[in-house]
């Protein structure tokens, strides 16, 4: 039979008709398509008439549940989590129309959806001042044994690493409430006085993606991805002599806080994080009785009362304990951080004075520098020169594909041989390596583009490899387009130390400003993020690509995950020494005592663009231990002060509510605007009037140095407005004595650009610094 051709319009009307009978099926379906959600109740609303809150809250979720036939089919159990400490509730799996109705319920504060979250991955202690060989040793006075435990919220821990070994540490502190949970690859044995504490939070996962396969992935607090070892190991890892990467960055490797515990928290798996069981693993490691939380992974920013780590770390803080999250791997982009409430300390990355150095030496006689951390046997000769290919074009407004390296896109027959030069982006970095080898190439060459500009990061690559920057970069390939006989080869050159300048801020550590809200300036700190050595797992090669036969006991990597640790075990050390300190007077310590010029004795430098960074970039400084153990005056800050904070910003009563509900607060409008909260960094947004504006900050310093003590300030000149401290002197009598003082602002000829500055008290022996910012708000 003769079938007439479809004509194109025929086509595109059967294509729409499917599409709407698709959507029209799944609308219909979606009433029960089911996901998680995170209920928050208001804990004291509780009817007498149920004998505990998980009771209350399941009558809840059970008296909005469909009645529907599918959903009397489906009886399986809705709650997934119930949470009780830093926050109180459930998670439960409901379809769209459920979570609405519930939200109307009485004594139901708010309603999250589970979100995914992301790890913020891409020879620190001596750089930090904190060797045991110095004369003044910070772990000396006994604090090698004390008792702070550190909750590290990531992918589990690897428990044969030698950085976890416990001998001669005392007995677990009687306070701790920890477990050590089972499943496959680990027992209760993992545990020990080192390792006290390792749960596993996969609830929420599996009700998004499906349930766990125990054949690819370990169903247990065993760490198979590494990352989780790694920050575990560098917030307090015990020293390890002759640590080394392949060779690579050899010495000892010690966390910030070797005395300190570890409990790990395994809340990331292969699909990713959900905020469910980060939720869930918060509320229990502040039950389980965690000094401070360090969180190397986020979201995207979302308004405080809809974030809800934002809400778990407001619970956790008023408990008392210190939460370190990191910033985000989004830079140099502004205005990228993520985990940027007050009450967070949030971490940004920078270099360290070590690095691995690397040469493309070129036909032409040119010598590039780069870096890299291969090892292998198929080493290139340095006597011989091998062709050089690049896939991409000279117009680099329009990229190839093929000059990104991506799996399948180079052709065989034009690499095989040679060494392929690959533009960094989309595809991980190592990956593209794995790329050329499978095209048969024999080296990569990885060159920056403008994102990342002149900034080096070394990778353990699987073929001979070399990053390069991107000045580099595009003459090396002005050199291939323009000869057809280009060739070079690699040279690895070990570990160099006493890099100049050091440290510099890391091109993708994520900036300022912090847009939720211009007059709390993030970051907080910058801390070693690049280039670092620590424990490693077992399961895993030191490059992740699953073609990564290798098996390493250490491993070098870079990112703000790498970053937050440090100051999570630098924290620890902070407790140890002050175990009465808030977390506010821990955050203030590390910010006022943070150091902005590196060790040229230049201001600290951005490696995007190689200029100066500012506050954007570094926040207060780059974290110094040694003078946060002493900095004289802090700047407390008390829950309720927070919470007043959130009063300036314009929330609802039931969004308030979110921060509210159990500790009944109410705001008390203690403070005029949001400015005046007592934070360590001064951060003045001027509105844009022609006239003159005039804008009060008020702090209270208190003293933790010596009881008599008197405090000169001084402050750096602006080109737009002018600036009084009054008093401009503190005299302090006693210890934990507060003081008052107000810094007035007033506009002189407003400035397009922000202005960058700073505030110190100084007592002849301590400089409790403060950055300034002030924002001139353009006229709409």
């Amino acid at each position: 039979m003769l079938t007439s051709p479809i004509t194109p319009m025929e086509k595109m009307s059967l294509i729409l008709t499917s599409y709407l009978l698709l959507s029209i099926l799944s609308s219909a379906n979606a009433e029960f398509v089911k996901k998680t959600y995170i209920i928050q109740m208001d804990k004291s609303a509780k009817p007498d008439t149920f004998s505990n809150h998980l009771e209350w809250y399941s009558s809840k979720v059970k008296s909005i549940l469909s009645k529907s036939v599918e959903a009397e089919i489906d009886k399986e159990e809705r709650i997934i989590y119930s949470y009780q400490t830093a926050f109180h509730g459930v998670a439960a799996k409901l379809s769209q129309e459920e979570a609405e109705k519930l939200e109307a319920e009485e004594g139901v504060v708010a309603i999250f959806p589970d979100t995914k979250y992301q790890l913020h991955t891409t020879r620190s202690p001596a750089f930090l001042g904190l060797e045991p060989g110095q004369s003044t040793n910070i772990w000396s006075e006994k604090l090698a044994n004390h008792d702070v435990v550190v909750g590290v919220l990531d992918t589990g821990v690897w428990p044969e690493s030698e950085s976890f070994n416990d001998t001669g540490m005392r007995p677990v502190p009687a306070h701790w409430k920890g477990a050590c949970e089972t499943g496959r690859g680990f027992r209760k044995y993992h545990c020990n006085k080192k390792i006290v504490g390792a749960r596993m939070f996969y609830h929420g996962y599996e009700a998004a993606t499906g349930k766990i396969d125990e054949q690819t992935e370990y169903k247990s607090p065993r760490d198979q991805d590494g990352h989780g070892t790694h920050t575990a190991a560098t917030v307090a890892g015990c020293p390890v002599h002759g640590a080394n990467l392949l060779g690579y960055a050899y010495g000892t490797a010690r966390g910030m806080a070797p005395g300190a515990r570890i409990a790990a928290y395994k809340v990331c798996w292969t699909g990713g994080c959900f905020s469910s069981d980060i939720l869930s693993a918060v509320d229990r490691a502040v039950a389980d009785g965690v000094d401070v939380l360090s969180i190397s992974l986020g979201g995207g920013v979302s308004s405080y009362y809809r974030d809800s780590l934002s809400v778990a770390a407001f619970g956790a803080m008023e408990k008392g304990v210190f939460v370190s999250c990191s910033a985000g791997n989004a830079g140099p982009d502004p205005v990228s951080l993520t985990n940027v409430s007050p009450w967070i300390t949030t971490v940004g990355a920078s270099t360290m004075d070590r690095d691995f150095p690397a040469d493309v030496k070129l036909g032409n006689g040119r010598k590039i520098a780069g870096t890299s951390l291969y090892k292998g046997r198929n080493m290139l000769s340095v006597k011989k020169q091998y062709p050089l290919v690049y896939m991409g074009n000279s117009n680099s407004s329009i990229p190839d594909p093929r000059s990104l390296c991506l799996e399948g896109t180079l052709d065989r027959k034009m690499v095989s041989g040679k060494i392929v030069i690959c533009d960094r982006g989309i595809s991980p970095r190592v990956q593209k390596g794995q790329a050329v080898k499978n095209a048969g190439g024999v080296g990569m060459i990885l060159t920056n583009t403008a994102a990342n500009g002149e900034e080096l990061v070394a990778d353990c690559h699987l073929l001979p490899a070399i990053a390069i920057g991107e000045k580099e970069g595009k003459e090396l390939k002005h050199y291939v387009l323009a000869s057809k006989k280009a060739t070079a080869t690699l040279a690895f050159l070990a570990t160099r130390l006493g890099v100049k300048p050091s440290p510099v801020v890391a091109a993708f550590s994520s900036r300022g400003p912090n847009f939720l809200t211009l007059e709390i300036l993030k970051p907080d700190m910058v801390a070693p993020g690049v280039n670092i050595l620590a424990a490693w797992s077992g399961a895993i090669g030191p490059s992740s690509l699953p073609t990564d036969h290798r098996r390493v006991k250490f491993n070098i990597l870079s990112g703000t995950s790498m970053s937050c640790p440090h100051v999570s075990g630098i924290a620890a050390l902070l407790k140890a020494r002050h175990p009465e300190w808030s977390p506010a007077a821990i955050k203030s310590a590390l910010m006022t005592t943070a150091y902005v010029h590196d060790n040229t004795i230049k201001p600290l430098r951005d490696a995007s663009t190689a200029e100066a960074s500012t506050p954007y970039d570094h926040g207060a400084g780059h974290i110094n231990p040694r003078r946060a153990l002493d900095p004289g005056l802090v700047y407390d800050i008390e829950p309720q002060d927070y919470f007043e904070f959130l009063c300036t910003q314009k929330l609802t009563p039931s969004e308030l509510g979110v921060f509210a509900k159990y500790s009944n607060r109410t705001c008390r409008h203690s403070l005029a605007s949001p400015g005046d909260l007592n934070y360590p960094a001064i951060s003045v947004v001027f509105p844009q009037k022609n006239s003159t504006s005039v804008l009060t900050v008020h702090k209270t310093a208190t003293n933790v140095g010596l009881p008599v003590s008197k405090y000169h300030v001084v402050v750096s000149p602006f080109k737009g407005a002018s600036v009084k401290v009054e008093p401009d002197t503190l005299s302090f009598t006693r210890k934990y004595q507060k003081l008052s003082y107000k810094v007035t602002f007033t506009t002189e000829s407003p400035q397009t650009e922000p202005e960058f500055g700073g505030l110190v008290w100084k007592d002849g022996v301590h400089k409790v610094r403060s950055p300034i910012v002030i924002t001139y708000l353009p006229s709409i």
